[in-house]
C-alpha cells in the first residue's frame, strides 16, 4: 500500500497539475485481492466521459496509469483495470505470456475480470454507465474487443496495437461502437486476421472503423516500447507519429460516439 501511495505522489508531481484527482481501489474476486487506479478531474460534469483502460501482457505497470493521468488532464475520468491482481506484473517476455495466456483462451475468463473492474469504475463518484468507453493496449486490446463482442455495456471500445484473434462476432450482443489503431509494420497481426476481422465485423453490420499507421510497429503507442525492444529482442518500437495521431483519432471517436 504505501509503494502504492508513493507511486501515486510521484505521478502527480511529474505529469498533472493539482487539478486532477488520483486514487487506487481495492477489490477481490473469489478471494484474489485487485488492486484498480484511476484519475479523474477536480470538477465532474454532465459531459464528463469515463474511460477505462486495459494494460499490456506486462500487467498494471505505470504505462496505463500514466494515460488515466493524460485522460483527467483532458477532463474525463481514466479508470485502470487490474486484470492480474494486485502487485502481478512481468518482468519478461515469458512471465508476461504465463500472465496472459488463460485470457487469450478462455474469453469468458477474461470478460469476468474485465466486469469486475467494470462494476468497481460504477462505484466511483462521476461515473456515469451511460457515457463509458474501453481502451486496450495490445493484450488490452485483445480483452476489450472481445468485452465487446460478449455485450459489455459500453458506447464503444478502442484497440491500439491490439490483438484481432478472439471470439467470433455476434451481432445480437455487439452494442459498442469498434476503433482499431494498428501499426501497419505490426508483425504480431497477420494479414489474415486483420481480413478475419474485417469480415466478422462487416458481416454483422458493426459499426467500426479500422485504421492503419504507416511504419508503426507493435506497441507504438508506449514511448517505453523501444528500449524494452531492445532488452529482450522484441519487434516493437515507439512511433511518436503514430503515437499522437491515434491519441486523436481515438479522441475524435470518443466525442462522436458519446454525447
Amino acid at each position: 500500500m504505501m509503494r502504492n501511495v508513493l507511486l501515486l505522489a510521484i505521478l502527480l508531481a511529474t505529469t498533472t497539475s493539482f487539478s486532477q484527482v488520483l486514487d487506487s481501489v481495492a477489490y477481490s474476486i473469489n478471494g484474489q485481492q485487485f488492486m484498480a487506479f484511476y484519475a479523474k478531474p477536480a470538477k465532474i460534469t454532465k459531459k464528463t466521459k469515463t474511460v477505462l483502460i486495459v494494460h499490456e501482457w506486462w500487467g498494471l505497470n505505470n504505462y496505463p496509469k500514466e494515460r488515466a493521468l493524460q485522460i483527467a488532464k483532458e477532463g474525463n475520468i481514466g479508470f485502470c483495470i487490474d486484470m492480474y491482481g494486485a502487485g502481478k506484473i512481468a518482468a519478461n517476455p515469458k512471465d508476461a505470456q504465463v500472465l496472459a495466456m488463460p485470457f487469450y483462451k478462455d474469453a469468458d475468463f477474461s470478460y469476468g475480470r474485465f466486469m469486475a473492474g467494470y462494476n468497481q469504475a460504477l462505484k466511483i463518484q462521476g461515473v456515469d454507465s451511460s457515457k463509458m468507453i474501453a481502451i486496450g493496449y495490445c493484450f488490452g486490446g485483445s480483452v476489450v474487443l472481445n468485452a465487446a463482442k460478449k455485450g459489455a455495456n459500453l458506447d464503444a471500445v478502442v484497440s491500439f496495437h491490439g490483438n484481432l484473434d478472439g471470439i467470433p462476432v455476434d451481432k445480437s450482443k455487439l452494442k459498442a461502437a469498434v476503433l482499431v489503431c494498428n501499426g501497419a509494420a505490426d508483425s504480431f497481426v497477420s494479414d489474415e486476421s486483420i481480413k478475419e476481422f474485417k469480415k466478422q465485423m462487416t458481416e454483422a453490420g458493426a459499426d467500426m472503423t479500422f485504421i492503419n499507421y504507416p511504419e508503426a510497429t507493435h506497441a507504438f503507442t508506449n514511448p517505453h516500447s523501444t528500449e524494452v525492444g531492445r532488452k529482450f529482442s522484441m519487434p516493437i518500437s515507439y512511433n511518436e507519429a503514430a503515437d499522437k495521431q491515434s491519441w486523436i483519432d481515438f479522441k475524435k471517436f470518443m466525442k462522436a460516439k458519446i454525447k
